[in-house]
């Protein structure tokens, strides 16, 4: 699988996240239905992950995410 790398502003730090389009597209979906950024969302997803200690990059913490929400509306 390939992934697709975008740039983003995260905490006023440009950054780059790669995750297979799959991924992104869950992402982008939320994004879409509830009306915010993209960038809100990482943010968002980012402070969730150092908050509750998660050992696992970004781009991991996306991946779990979008699993836990696809989950969550099956």
């Amino acid at each position: 699988m390939s992934q697709m790398k975008r740039s983003l502003s995260l905490a006023g730090h440009r950054t780059s996240l790669a995750l297979e389009p799959e991924f992104w597209a869950v992402l982008d979906a939320a994004c879409a239905k509830t009306g915010r950024s993209l960038a809100s969302l990482l943010a968002e997803i980012d402070a969730a992950r150092i908050r509750e200690g998660y050992d696992g990059g970004l781009a991991s913490a996306c991946r779990v995410w979008a699993l836990r929400h696809v989950q969550s509306r099956a």
